[in-house]
């Protein structure tokens, strides 16, 4: 390994930024608005939004494999093949083989290692999470309780919705509170149905999804280049539109316009730098990834965003005579408590009539149900609960796959919309344990001498129980609507990781000896340093996490430079 240390002025920022993702591109963007000079350390290759979308525009008879993904790159992304990687986005997910982990026990890490990561891979779901969720872990005595409640984010909430664009309807629900909405998309004729008869005959709530596109451009999104959705729903290729919020869209982009932004690719850190004497991070140290130069960034304040795992695995390894079980470990909660959401299960069913109703173009989102076990008045014999989100559609062309016929006639017929189908998947939410967790292998090292994650988690007595009425929920909804056929599922692949939902591994709390970071997202023994990802999390609630970790951040943000300018930090 070469070392060529650079410790000039060159080399020093106001702040750096480790990932350029959901939380990374936001931290960017707030910290160089309130007038810092930041550098952005990204540990992927540079991707461009708009021109390197390489596959955006194709149509479907262009793919060589028609979609799908052929068995050399199957087997190079193995974490990946149950969830949306295709012949399409393949380009957009990391090489397993490349960037290898250890599973003692099974576990998908889904990752995208280029500018914007995750970001160009999410499902656009945005929910605030709900008042009992910053509760729950204190009213029932698991985990730590969470430093912050929910009135501490309502005005986070509010600022980074209206910047990040979010389709949905007001319902006023205290299970699922209202976000500030761009108009909704619609729902189809089946969905409105479904709506109505699991109102009238079980008492529960249905809404249309809640998403991160944009259906009514505001001056802040054009101002930044993006653009109203076109209802392709080819967002997983990446949207040359903008119409999805991404890092690369719009945070960055944001950034980059206050000309204080510096992004530095390939660049991969191995570890937090600490001044012993002042007992501070001073910078980071990456590896380059193609040419395993060693190189020294400085600066008053660091914000990980690296992702659950990865900013925990840069905590661990930077270990000091302060510090020798990794940076903020005092607790020996670091990797501990890792979290995700359940998935691969719910129900399906066949629609019968509808064939008069149609829809307009591909819409890049579903319908959802809020949670309703273990709330108000229902009692489980399991804690939390569950949501779903699906849909009904009619099946297209590609059904002449599986169906039998030739010749023109059946030409004819696929050129027809098919039959509608519905389906309903379930999210469910993962108690934290201290015993789910991930570590560093002392003996397994990748190309770059890091060492190896291996992951040690599984789900529990509690998310088996509530799987089971996940999918049996799911097929009541479907036979209260009248609909045929209904098949309950359970995958059995299903398992930790899978939701691409990691959460906790370096969790907030209010006591030091048993928490990593305090109520700004802090580290309590390194307060220049502010992990703002999903590594926070203390619960994991049931809904999708991406608006909290963006709320958080923003939070995080303006209290870190309050904080610097006071010359506390």
């Amino acid at each position: 390994m070469n070392l060529n240390i650079k410790a000039d002025k060159a080399q020093t920022y106001d702040a750096i930024v480790v990932g350029s993702g959901m939380t990374g591109g936001w931290a960017a963007k707030e910290l160089t608005e309130k007038g810092l000079k930041v550098l952005v350390v990204e540990r992927g290759y540079e991707l461009k939004h708009v021109e390197d979308y390489k596959t955006a525009m194709k149509d479907p008879w262009e793919f060589e494999h028609r979609g799908k993904i052929p068995i050399v790159a199957a087997e190079e992304h193995y974490a990946t093949m149950y969830f949306s990687a295709k012949e399409g986005s393949q380009y957009l997910y990391s090489n397993d083989k490349e960037n290898p982990y250890i599973q003692k026990r099974p576990f998908n890490w889904i990752r995208a290692y280029h500018t914007g990561g995750k970001s160009l891979l999410w499902g656009k779901h945005t929910y605030r999470w709900n008042r009992e969720d910053f509760l729950a872990n204190a009213k029932q005595g698991l985990g730590v309780d969470w430093p912050i409640r929910y009135d501490d984010l309502i005005p986070w909430y509010n600022y980074v919705e209206k910047f990040v664009g979010i389709s949905g309807q007001a319902e006023g629900l205290a299970v699922l509170p209202d976000s500030n909405f761009l108009p909704p998309m619609a729902m189809t004729a089946p969905e409105i149905h479904l709506k109505k008869s699991v109102a009238q005959k079980l008492n529960r709530p249905i809404t249309i999804g809640r998403v991160a596109h944009l259906t009514k451009p505001q001056p802040w999104h054009t101002a930044v280049g993006r653009a109203s959705c076109q209802f392709r729903n080819r967002c997983s290729r990446g949207c040359p539109f903008g119409a999805y919020f991404s890092s690369l869209a719009a945070t960055i982009p944001a950034a980059r316009q206050t000309n204080r932004l510096t992004i530095v690719h390939n660049a991969i850190v191995k570890e937090i730098i600490l001044d012993d004497k002042a007992q501070k991070a001073k910078g980071v140290r990456v590896i380059d990834q193609n040419t395993l130069e060693v190189r020294e960034f400085y600066a008053k304040l660091i914000f990980l965003n690296a992702g659950t795992i990865g900013s925990t695995s840069i905590l661990m390894n930077s270990k000091s005579a302060r510090f020798p079980n990794g940076l903020g470990n005092d607790s020996d909660q670091l990797g501990r408590n890792l979290m995700d959401h359940h998935l691969a299960i719910g129900a399906r069913a066949d629609i019968e009539g509808f064939e008069d109703d149609y829809f307009f173009g591909a819409r890049p989102g579903s319908l959802y149900i809020p949670r309703f076990r273990n709330w108000g008045n229902d009692k489980r014999d399991y804690l939390r609960g569950f949501g779903y989100q699906g849909g009904a559609s009619r099946a297209d062309w590609s059904r002449g796959a599986t169906e039998t016929g030739f010749g023109a006639d059946f030409k004819k017929k696929m050129t027809q919309p098919g039959p509608w189908k519905i389906n309903l998947s379930g999210f469910g939410e993962v108690l934290p344990n201290p015993n789910n967790r991930f570590y560093l292998s002392e003996d397994q090292k990748d190309k770059w001498g890091l060492p190896q994650i291996v992951f040690d988690a599984d789900f529990g007595e509690n998310e088996r129980a509530m799987r089971k009425d996940i999918m049996n929920d799911g097929a009541e909804m479907l036979e209260a609507a009248g609909f045929k056929n209904v098949v309950p599922y359970d995958n059995p692949v299903a398992h930790m990781g899978l939701g691409i939902h990691e959460m906790g591994t370096a969790r907030m709390g209010k006591d030091p000896k048993t928490s990593v970071l305090n109520k700004f997202n802090q580290v309590h023994a390194c307060k220049n340093v502010f992990v703002t990802d999903g590594s926070a999390m203390t619960s994991a609630s049931n809904v999708n996490p991406s608006l909290t970790y963006m709320a958080l951040t923003a939070r995080a943000a303006s209290y870190a430079v309050e904080q610097l300018k006071a010359g506390s930090l």
